[in-house]
């Protein structure tokens, strides 16, 4: 029973649906009632599909005959145009309608073609008129507005005329006043004439008054010329000139333009004696001639520029002594100065080539792969030619000069000082470019420069780095003593240097090193790196002893580690320098007084 309920259960869940389907679908049939008709037993049945398929083809033959939505709205517009046209047409008034009908019965408003070119016809008559109009009102206002401009204030003419002049009509007007107007044109004429003969008049005044203005001006320029004359001379009487007129006017003019030449002479002589004193007073304003005391510069200072050329004489006749003493002085300087500029350049030539013997002494034995034969160092620097490094020295010496007579100055004048300033003149502007080669495993022949070695080397390749150049420099300061023969350029004591440089390679490098450049390396550490030991051919191990009863102590030496000891000489080879004996000297203390 329960299966058969469940049956029944989904089976009406179906209908339900169906039916719900069925009532949508029959909703959206236009025309269906709402409500379902009662069952006829006597109608005949037909099935879902075909009454679904002749609905379909029912719409189809609705929509064919139909009419369309385009119609409707066109015949809408057309109904509403028609309320408006009825709408406009009530509000005309009979006698419009009137004439309106008599003008359709006419020719024109035959059909709609007569009627628009009617219609477009009356337009423009309409237009014209407009116009003709607008214009007639303008010329209408204009001529009321001259009118009331030429109307009298007070009376009503603006004058009295005879009576043969007062016109009887507009043409006996017209003929009185175009006599009129050629009486005017006639007196205007007279006029002009009149006012053109007047400004030439004036025109012959004016010129005669500048040509007197400029007489007066000559006369009075003449007379500022002959400003030398005393009031005690007479002046001479003038003489008449025995010339013509045009001779007489020549003989002026040619005296007027000497005179002008000798104006501008005097002026451009009394500019430069003002020139001059201004040169003068800003010389000796000069800060670089505050310290000197003198009266005569005092005086420079105080007097006016026009009093200058009065006392010139005065103090070119005192300064001429003065003058040679000090271009003595001057003289004698320069050649100190010279001096001292050929000095430090012998000084400067041999630093520089000091540092090419460097760079030659530098070179290294063979047998050390890629370093065999290469210069450790690498110095490079453009030399500058006589003239330039005579000329750049001569601007340190300037320096050091005005250094060591401004106060407080922190420049350091000694001569090694003055060396080194002179060196990195010399070399201005690219300066010294030091390169050296740099210490690894496999001996590559990669530089750096030494301004980069704290950042790309080691602490052992610093370490052997710094020792091979110890040991150039020791053969440097042995050639430059002249024993560059001697194979024993001294001795370098070593603090413990297996502690940062104990690999192997760096050993071997800097024996080699030491070996080409006659250096004696000895090592002191307290390490027993018996792998970096292994490379030496002779190690001494010491130990500290004490005596208790004297209370002093003592270095002993405690065995001798030979690795391998040298082989003695055979003829003909170069035998160096050996440590055989050694003294102690001990500074006895000072007796007590």
């Amino acid at each position: 029973a329960d299966e058969d309920r469940q049956a029944a259960q989904r089976a009406a869940d179906d209908d339900g649906r169906t039916a719900r389907a069925l009532r949508a679908e029959r909703s959206e049939i236009a025309g269906a009632p709402d409500d379902v008709p009662e069952a006829d037993a006597d109608a005949p049945k037909a099935s879902l599909p075909a009454l679904r398929e002749a609905y379909r083809a029912a719409s189809q033959v609705y929509e064919k005959v139909g009419v369309g939505a385009d119609l409707r709205a066109e015949q809408a517009r057309a109904e509403s145009d028609e309320s408006a046209a009825r709408a406009e047409l009530d509000r005309l008034s009979n006698k419009v309608r009137t004439r309106a009908e008599q003008l359709l019965q006419s020719p024109d408003g035959s059909d709609g073609p007569s009627r628009q070119a009617a219609a477009a016809r009356a337009e423009e008559l309409v237009q014209l008129l407009e116009t003709r109009m607008s214009t007639a009102s303008e010329q209408l206002g204009r001529l009321r507005g001259e009118t009331e401009r030429h109307a009298p204030e007070d009376a009503e003419a603006h004058t009295e005329l005879p009576e043969e002049l007062i016109p009887r009509d507009a043409e006996h007007a017209q003929a009185l006043l175009r006599t009129a107007t050629a009486e005017l044109a006639a007196t205007t004429e007279a006029l002009a004439e009149a006012r053109a003969a007047h400004t030439e008049l004036l025109e012959a005044h004016r010129a005669a008054e500048d040509a007197a203005g400029g007489f007066d001006e000559i006369a009075a320029m003449l007379r500022d010329l002959l400003r030398e004359q005393t009031p005690e001379e007479e002046p001479e009487e003038p003489e008449p000139y025995p010339g013509t007129l045009e001779e007489a006017r020549h003989s002026a003019a040619e005296a007027r333009r000497s005179l002008r030449g000798c104006a501008a002479d005097l002026s451009a002589a009394e500019a430069a004696v003002r020139e001059a004193s201004d040169v003068l007073v800003r010389h000796a304003n000069s800060t670089r001639y505050e310290q000197v005391r003198t009266p005569a510069r005092q005086q420079i200072r105080e007097l006016p520029a026009s009093a200058l050329p009065e006392h010139a004489q005065k103090w070119a006749d005192a300064f001429a002594p003065r003058l040679r003493v000090l271009t003595d002085e001057l003289a004698q300087l320069e050649r100190n100065r010279d001096s001292i500029v050929d000095r430090l350049r012998g000084l400067v030539e041999s630093a520089l080539a000091t540092l090419r013997s460097a760079q030659r002494l530098s070179r290294l034995p063979e047998g050390l792969g890629e370093w065999s034969g290469q210069e450790f160092l690498r110095i490079r620097f453009e030399e500058p030619d006589q003239a330039t490094l005579t000329e750049r020295l001569g601007e340190v010496i300037d320096e050091a000069t005005r250094a060591a007579v401004k106060k407080n100055s922190d420049l350091r004048r000694d001569g090694m000082s003055l060396l080194l300033r002179g060196v990195a003149a010399a070399l201005q502007p690219k300066g010294v470019a030091v390169e050296i080669l740099k210490p690894d495993a496999v001996l590559r022949a990669e530089r750096v420069p030494v301004g980069q070695m704290g950042d790309v080397f080691s602490g052992g390749q610093l370490l052997t780095a710094a020792i091979a150049l110890y040991c150039t420099m020791a053969a440097l300061r042995s050639n430059d003593r002249g024993r560059d023969k001697h194979r024993h350029a001294g001795t370098l004591f070593l603090d413990n240097p297996i502690g940062r440089a104990n690999a192997t390679y760096l050993l071997e490098l800097q024996r080699a090193v030491s070996d080409a450049l006659g250096v004696q390396l000895l090592y002191t550490t307290g390490l027993f790196d018996t792998t970096a030991l292994a490379e030496f051919p002779l190690v001494i191990r010491l130990r500290n002893d004490a005596d208790l009863r004297a209370g002093l102590k003592y270095i002993s030496v405690e065995e001798h580690l030979r690795p391998g000891l040298p082989q003695p000489p055979q003829a003909g080879e170069t035998v160096h320098s050996e440590i055989t004996a050694t003294r102690m000297f001990k500074k006895p203390a000072p007796s007590a007084p």
